[in-house]
């Protein structure tokens, strides 16, 4: 944009605005505190706003002098945090405010040939303020962005290894998480979505229902890890919708983010287990994979088997466990697993329905009796499993 032809006497219009910047800056934030937002910042925040203000009624007086010059760095004079409790448009209205102190008293800051001169000054001084601003904002949001993303993967990597202190709950706070009533974690096999724009999307979709959303990449899968206060699976299926097609597990439910270890990491167990069940639903909990995790050697998923399924048969007295094996032996017969005991049908019936209160798994069902019959196995043959 060409500079506007200056009039004579410019050097005695750029000291009188250099002169009146401190009254100007004392007007324009005097008009600041009329703004509900404004007056709600802390007192450290609203001061640097005034040397921002100050600065950029000074460096308006340099342009004056040298309209075809560089645009000095006016917001040096506030930190970056700044950007973070004024936003870009409030930013605008500031600038737009002080714009106006200004050309009020351009009759009083230059001679009567010379203020439509300034006003013009004003005008493109202004916009290139604006501009700068905005490219302030861009820098600080893309800078807030790539710091966000490096605390994110920090905050999962430690619920991954277990190792959820005070520090990682606060930074996931410092992310937008809310505390809920409930946590998950969903694990699948498309850690390359960490970086691509469906993740915003994912996100966005997600704090649209209330839900907080955290994710990160572990054992080459994208872990997910969710909370809110409404429905658990009403929450999950939202989420599961919005992911790319394969195996989607679902860890267990914890009360909050400081016990969400275990889901991160039997999520991540059923996900590495999940293929030798093809059949399985979309998505699949963890504990439906516990035989298949096994199998695969996960320590955790070995002790569930035991603890749910192999002690409290045991502990009944030792009829549920001599049943439940005669009855898997025999193939789910209750005519065959009665000959077996000495006992009548009635009563295999009978067991049938106590293992099913005590164990709130159905034996007659096939992948039910596939891992009990798992956990039968590691109970015999774990010489001390009351130790774990």
């Amino acid at each position: 944009m060409p500079v506007p032809d200056q009039p004579q006497r410019p050097a005695e219009t750029w000291q009188r605005v250099r002169r009146a910047t401190g009254s100007l800056s004392t007007e324009a934030v005097a008009q600041m505190e009329q703004l509900p937002w404004f007056r709600a910042l802390p007192p450290q925040e609203r001061s640097y706003v005034g040397l921002v203000v100050t600065a950029g009624l000074e460096a308006f007086a340099g342009w004056l002098r040298k309209p075809d010059g560089p645009l000095p760095t006016v917001f040096a004079a506030a930190p970056r945090e700044l950007a973070r409790a004024v936003t870009l448009q409030q930013t605008v209205e500031l600038i737009r405010l002080a714009v106006g102190v200004v050309e009020e008293h351009v009759p009083l800051l230059a001679p009567p040939d010379q203020t439509d001169y300034v006003r013009e000054q004003v005008l493109r001084y202004s916009r290139e303020i604006a501009f700068s601003a905005a490219t302030v904002y861009a820098a600080t949001a893309e800078s807030r962005g790539a710091w966000d993303a490096r605390v994110e993967a920090g905050v999962v990597d430690a619920l991954v290894r277990g190792a959820t202190g005070a520090l990682t709950l606060s930074r996931a706070t410092s992310l937008g998480w809310r505390r809920g009533t409930w946590v998950t974690a969903i694990a699948i096999d498309e850690p390359e979505l960490a970086s691509s724009t469906r993740l915003p999307q994912l996100r966005d979709a997600a704090r649209g229902h209330g839900t907080s959303l955290l994710s990160g990449e572990a054992a080459g899968a994208l872990v997910l890890i969710a909370g809110g206060t409404g429905p658990v699976p009403t929450a999950v299926d939202r989420l599961v919708e919005l992911l790319p097609p394969g195996p989607v597990v679902v860890g267990p439910v914890v009360a909050d983010l400081a016990a969400a270890g275990s889901a991160v990491q039997e999520a991540l167990g059923g996900l590495a287990a999940v293929r030798a069940w093809p059949d399985a639903p979309r998505p699949v909990a963890s504990g439906d994979l516990l035989a298949e995790r096994a199998l695969l050697g996960e320590h955790a998923a070995r002790h569930r088997l035991l603890v749910e399924i192999y002690q409290p048969l045991a502990a009944s007295g030792g009829d549920l466990l001599a049943t439940a094996t005669a009855y898997l032996e025999g193939g789910g017969s209750l005519e065959s697993t009665a000959r077996t005991l000495f006992v009548h049908a009635n009563t295999v019936r009978y067991r049938l329905r106590r293992m099913q209160d005590v164990l709130d798994r159905d034996l007659t069902d096939p992948r039910v009796a596939f891992t009990v019959r798992l956990a039968l196995v590691l109970g015999r043959t774990q010489a001390s499993w009351t130790s774990l």
